[in-house]
């Protein structure tokens, strides 16, 4: 760990703190996938406050503030509380929300109990174990950066050997179950890996903000892939960014880290959720705002053909009272067929282009062809199922079954 520590530009502290927050970030995005998929978010906070009291315990029982023997306490009380909330769960006598509740406010409360009694005997030994509710990643060592880096490698391993039957189980436990797969075991599994990224966080940012970290990633990630194999990945980059430029702000700023990490995440996940790709709120409202464009466009262009069978070329004033539109929404379309070249000008009259022509007859057969769709799409034997494009139906079903189509439609207005 030398070697990496000296390769950073930094100081020793920071250089430490800045690759525990890498490994933070990639040990909570790929773990802690599993337990939003599932929508047990929830699980992930109670687990992160249930490591509090086996901290405590570990240390009464060792004396010591070693980092892996209040690794391990932290992980024995996780998994302890991972099994009550199961438990519990599998009685079907309470909410698996309000089995979680019971789990987290019993254990945190343990844990404040513990950290308060300890406090009052005054062993000097006990001074930073708050560190462990609040974080404080200025107190990592080199020998806690190789504990978290094993636990993370080892987790990330688990992951690969088993992601077949953990996607299984992930998406659809009844059938994981049905084809001989251990789904208790398995779901056991994706607990024990929450508790891992937890163990190998809590020291950084603290039992209280832990859970988003476990958050942060997958939800940026889903926001831009949906597969889960890239979701992983994705979500182990966009953890390793969030924690490294967090550790770093901090530093630089003399700032908390655990808190300035949370709220890089927060921002990153904001800007995932407005401006993702294909997902995001501002892009789906920029898709939208396009897509009543581009329909109001294609049904001034068809009042234009109209007018056009009817007499000669309309003015545009004309063609606002025989359409019967928005003024504002017929001169804007008009604009944007006179710059997409689908129209020609005489005067102030206005008409359609060849490729203004050629276009509206292409928009006018694709209408056809979807009432065609929607008066004899089941007649079709359709060998798969397909969601059918109202703007290429031809393109959705192939030419052999919109020929077909367009024969039943053509029989139907004999």
């Amino acid at each position: 760990m030398d070697w990496l520590i000296d390769a950073i530009p930094l100081s020793y502290t920071d250089s430490v703190v800045l690759i525990g927050a890498v490994i933070l970030g990639v040990a909570a995005g790929v773990l802690g996938a599993f337990a939003v998929l599932r929508q047990r978010s929830l699980v992930g906070d109670a687990l992160s406050h249930a490591t509090l009291p086996g901290v405590c315990v570990a240390f009464i029982a060792t004396g010591a503030k070693d980092a892996a023997t209040l690794g391990i306490g932290a992980a024995v009380a996780g998994l302890i509380a991972a099994v009550l909330i199961l438990m519990i769960e599998k009685t079907g006598r309470m909410r698996p929300d309000a089995a979680i509740g019971v789990v987290l406010t019993s254990f945190f409360s343990l844990g404040i109990v513990l950290l308060t009694f300890l406090s009052n005997f005054n062993n000097a030994n006990q001074a930073g174990l708050d560190t462990y509710l609040f974080g404080q990643a200025a107190g990592l060592l080199e020998s806690d950066l190789v504990v978290m880096g094993v636990l993370c490698l080892a987790s990330l391993v688990l992951v690969a050997v088993t992601f077949r039957p953990l996607k299984s189980a992930l998406f659809d436990l009844a059938f994981s179950g049905s084809i001989g797969l251990p789904t208790r075991l398995l779901e056991l599994s994706m607990t024990a890996m929450l508790v891992i990224a937890i163990v190998i966080g809590v020291r950084t940012v603290g039992a209280i903000l832990m859970v988003a970290m476990l958050i942060v990633p997958t939800i940026t990630a889903r926001q831009l892939t949906d597969r889960l194999s890239s979701l992983l990945v994705i979500a182990a980059v966009v953890g390793a960014i969030v924690g490294s430029t967090g550790a770093l702000i901090a530093t630089n700023g003399g700032l908390p880290t655990g808190p300035v990490i949370v709220l890089v995440g927060f921002f990153v996940a904001l800007a995932a959720i407005l401006f993702a790709p294909g997902r995001g709120v501002a892009w789906r409202s920029g898709q939208m705002i396009r897509d009543r464009r581009r329909i109001a466009t294609e049904g001034v262009m068809i009042d234009l053909e109209t007018a056009l069978h009817s007499g000669a070329p309309p003015t545009a004033d004309e063609l606002v009272l025989m359409s019967g539109r928005p003024a504002s929404i017929v001169k804007r379309s008009l604009r944007d067929l006179d710059r997409a070249g689908a129209l020609e000008r005489d005067g102030d009259r206005v008409y359609l282009s060849e490729s203004g022509a050629a276009a509206v007859h292409t928009l006018l057969d694709g209408r056809d062809l979807w009432s065609a769709w929607l008066e004899h799409g089941w007649q079709l034997d359709i060998p798969d199922a397909r969601e059918p494009d109202p703007r290429d139906l031809r393109k959705t079903l192939g030419d052999e079954l919109t020929d077909r189509l367009v024969e039943y439609a053509a029989e139907d207005r004999k």
